[in-house]
């Protein structure tokens, strides 16, 4: 666990690669804490010839609570940070960092940036029978309207119901809270949801699917629930394959993680969740 030069202090770094990119170079990925990893590990599974540089900016968290200006510095200073690291390709693997800064990053990263708005929403559209959709995540995905708006640009009929859920990162990051505390945070937050009888519930952020099991018994077995992970992997293959920068078949990808605090309590739960060794942590000071 050895001291790295924080994101914020990359701050004057331009967002381009400073090195030629090849395939052989890692995909970066950055969220608030551990959320990310629900699109790590299926990027593990799907992708597993690829290798991969993690920076979970726990120091920072939660994004959900801060201001859209704080959430795109933190973005952009992350970015930088993966940038400079080397990567070939950016996911941003946070709802509150994709709502506030994924089309500036993309707009100015000269590299394919993929975010885990826009493929749980053509998820979502693919598996809704009746139109009716639900959407929970951090305060500041909620209020930016960005599904709401990606959802209605798609189908202006649809019924688009959404709420805030604050505590449900906090619990998911504290590791060992009780299974009564969880159920009931999430009984709480999806009481006016379920009132809209909504046939699909999009998890707008990447740490709940951590909590799957209990928003699956709160909403019951009729509503599908709709996690980013894997319509988002499989956007970044296709993005990947076009630009000729899919690494070959040939061994599996390397995963380095950095974090900006809390290195061996994002080791225990991380590990515990990819069900793989994270080995090296490196601390960002």
């Amino acid at each position: 666990m050895q001291p790295h030069t924080h994101p914020h202090e990359a701050a004057t770094l331009p967002l381009k690669r400073p090195q030629k990119i090849s395939p052989d170079l890692p995909i970066g990925v950055f969220d608030s804490g551990l959320g990310g990893l629900t699109i790590v590990r299926a990027m593990r599974k799907l992708l597993p010839q690829e290798s991969i540089l993690y920076f979970g900016d726990i120091a920072r968290l939660p994004y959900g609570t801060k201001s859209k200006e704080q959430i795109l510095r933190f973005s952009v200073e992350n970015t930088q940070f993966l940038l400079h690291k080397g990567i070939k390709a950016l996911v941003i693997a946070c709802n509150s960092s994709a709502s506030a800064a994924y089309d500036f990053l993309r707009r100015t990263s000269d590299l394919p940036v993929v975010d885990v708005i826009s493929p749980a929403v053509e998820e979502a559209l693919r598996v809704t029978r009746s139109g009716r959709i639900g959407v929970i995540g951090t305060q500041a995905t909620i209020d930016s309207g960005a599904y709401q708006k990606a959802l209605r640009a798609k189908n202006p009929k649809l019924s688009v119901v959404s709420a805030a859920c604050p505590l449900l990162v906090p619990i998911v990051e504290e590791g060992a809270v009780p299974q009564k505390i969880q159920k009931a945070a999430v009984e709480h937050y999806l009481a006016p949801l379920k009132k809209h009888r909504m046939d699909t519930l999009i998890l707008g952020c990447t740490h709940y699917p951590m909590l799957k099991k209990v928003l699956q018994a709160a909403v019951g077995p009729r509503v599908t629930l709709v996690d980013s992970a894997r319509p988002c992997v499989a956007k970044l293959r296709a993005h990947l394959e076009q630009s000729g920068l899919a690494a070959p078949l040939k061994k599996r990808g390397r995963l380095h993680v950095f974090v900006s605090d809390l290195p061996r309590s994002f080791t225990r739960l991380g590990e515990n969740f990819l069900q793989e060794k994270l080995g090296r942590v490196t601390v960002v000071r």
